[in-house]
Order: C-alpha cells, then sequence, then structure tokens
C-alpha cells in the first residue's frame, strides 16, 4: 500500500495536495484497491484500472515513490528544472539557488527537460513522485498536464526565469516581451533603422521576437528581419545566421540575438565579411556572460541578475517548507541593458 497518504503524511504537509484516498474516493473503490492498480495493476480487474487510471488522470495525482519510513519526514531536498545545463545562461541562478538552499540546511537536485514538453513532464513525474520540499522550474510555459500535477502534489513550487501576474504557485522573474520592446527602443535611440533577429526556437526566445517585431512596427521601421535556429544557440548557429541574414537583407544595421553565444558567432561572422562592428552593424546580445565584456569589440547585452532569481526562489521555498506566509508571491527582478562597444 502507498504509505503516502496516511494521515500524519497528509497533517505534516498541511498543502491540500490530492492524495490516494481522492483517487479511491473518486474511482468509487478502496483506498487500496486503488493502491494495487498504481502499484500492482495486475491484481485488480481491467475495469478498476479504468476508473483508477481515469481519476489520476482527472486529479493529476503522481504516487509518492519514497519508503514509507521516509515519507513522515522532510526529504531536505529541492528539486530544480532546467532546459539545458550545455549552455551558461542558468548557471548564476543554479548556483546561488545551491548556495541558499545550503545555508538554510537543504540540498539541491538538478534535472534537465530538454526544450519539449514531453521531457519536462515525464521529469516532473519522477520529481513529484519522490516528494521534494520543494520544485523550482524555469519558464512559466507547462503542459496541462503537468500543470495539473503540480497543483495536486501540494509541493511548494517557483517558477523562474519569466514573468506572470497569475503564477502556478511563487514565481521569481521577468518580462521577455518587455525585454524585445526595450531593445528596439535602444536600437532606435541609437539611430538604427534595418532590425534583425536571430533567436532560439524555445518559447521564450520567440516571445522577446513577437514583441521586437511588434515594437518595430509601431515605431514605423520596417519588417523585422527574422531567422531562428534550434535551441540551445550555439556559436556556430550565430555565424551561419548572420550569413542568411545578409543574403536577404544586406543592408540591415543592427541585430538582436537570444543569447550572447549567437551574439559572438554573429559579430564573428561580421568580422569574417569586413563588416564593422558597431560602425556597419550593431550588435545586442542576450544574458550578459562572463565573456561579453571581455569580446573585441565589447558586447552589449541584456543582464538578468540570475544570482537574484536563485535567491529569492530560495527563499519562497524555504518559507513555504517552513510555515511562514508568502504575500508576494510574484517578484519581478526586471532587467538592464548594459551598452559596450558592439552598439
Amino acid at each position: 500500500m502507498n504509505h503516502a497518504d496516511t494521515p500524519s503524511r497528509r497533517a505534516r504537509r498541511g498543502s491540500g495536495g490530492v492524495t490516494l484516498h481522492d483517487v479511491a474516493k473518486l474511482a468509487g473503490v478502496a483506498p487500496i484497491t486503488a493502491s494495487r492498480a498504481l502499484n500492482t495493476p495486475g491484481q485488480v480487474s481491467e475495469e478498476v484500472l479504468k476508473k483508477v487510471t481515469e481519476a489520476v488522470a482527472s486529479t493529476g495525482y503522481v504516487p509518492n515513490r519514497l519508503a514509507g519510513g521516509l515519507a513522515s519526514a522532510r526529504s531536505r531536498l529541492v528539486a530544480a528544472v532546467v532546459p539545458t545545463i550545455s549552455g551558461p545562461v542558468f548557471l548564476q541562478t543554479m548556483q546561488s539557488l545551491t548556495e541558499a538552499l545550503a545555508e538554510r540546511g537543504y540540498q539541491l537536485i538538478l534535472g534537465q527537460s530538454g526544450y519539449a514538453d514531453s521531457r519536462e513532464d515525464a521529469l516532473l513525474d519522477a520529481i513529484i513522485g519522490r516528494r521534494p520540499d520543494g520544485i523550482v522550474l524555469t519558464g512559466i510555459m507547462h503542459s496541462p498536464q503537468g500543470r495539473k500535477r503540480l497543483l495536486a502534489s501540494g509541493i511548494p513550487v517557483v517558477e523562474t526565469w519569466d514573468f506572470t501576474p497569475t503564477p502556478l504557485d511563487m514565481l521569481v522573474g521577468f518580462s521577455h516581451v518587455d525585454v524585445g520592446r526595450a531593445v528596439v527602443a535602444f536600437f532606435h535611440a541609437k539611430g538604427r533603422r534595418r532590425l534583425a533577429v536571430v533567436g532560439g526556437d524555445d518559447e521564450r526566445s520567440q516571445r522577446r521576437q513577437q514583441a521586437f517585431q511588434a515594437a518595430a512596427k509601431a515605431a514605423g521601421l520596417r519588417d523585422v528581419a527574422v531567422v531562428n535556429v534550434p535551441a540551445p544557440t550555439t556559436l556556430k548557429s550565430g555565424r551561419s545566421a548572420l550569413a542568411e541574414l545578409l543574403q536577404t537583407t544586406p543592408d540591415l544595421d543592427a541585430v538582436f540575438c537570444s543569447s550572447d553565444l549567437l551574439a559572438l558567432g554573429v559579430m564573428t561572422e561580421a568580422q569574417a565579411r569586413g563588416l564593422a562592428v558597431p560602425g556597419q552593424l550593431a550588435v545586442v546580445g542576450f544574458g550578459d556572460l562572463e565573456f561579453a565584456a571581455d569580446l573585441h569589440p565589447s558586447l552589449t547585452s541584456v543582464r538578468i541578475d540570475g544570482g537574484a532569481i536563485g535567491r529569492q526562489a530560495a527563499q519562497f521555498i524555504v518559507d513555504r517548507v517552513e510555515g511562514r506566509a508568502v504575500v508576494q508571491r510574484a517578484v519581478d527582478i526586471g532587467f538592464s541593458i548594459v551598452e559596450r562597444e558592439s552598439a
């Protein structure tokens, strides 16, 4: 039998999370029967299995995979999910999250979801089933089933690197739409009028791109030239993207890149073609990675305080686990454009 749903377990969390008893009640069977259907489906009839499976899908319930002896105590583990560890943009957040949690006696485990909802859903199932004390997610765009399971789990959740006034639970991040608009205003103030975007095909990059295009149109500029590349983005894809842009828009004078690595690729290709940066082509990146200031010319980039995101996410989780009220559930840390030589 699943020991995750004993009275002591429910009292400990006090979270309103969906329990095995809730699933059993909805399916019209005894809790022990629901447990058998989930853990040893061969011991129940097809009709019972169907009812329990439908109840699980309806409620978003995920069985607790912890041993019964561990389920009554805090795990002191927090799980974080990032799209990729191959790119450095999330490293500062994960480092500060790790340190802030460690100071309070918690440890971080890290999962890599990729950029597909299906992979994130499978990873979330594995995480929820082991009942960490908190979950930190990258972004806010989760599948309906993933959202349902997170809500049903009763586990404190912090969404990061994005912003919405209606978070799943708690949130710390910034507006990608505002970033796109701000970069257009920056280019416009510099006298740039023939704009382009080189962006990753992930959802957050696409929202920056769409906001950039809309802001350029509102400013009376011509249509923005766009090249999208697979995420995670690379220096190589930045080089090939600029080559493609120049074939269709040889007179462009400014490029906004969805990562500093892409921007480095664009600048490298420009140099190879004899295009002066910023004389002929202004370049702005995203992320303000450590190398940005040391390039020649140095790279103008959108800076996100990843450390602040990690520290606030840790505070949210610890406050909830230790029973303190979280009054402000959504924190917008904003962003800044760090102007350097490339623009």
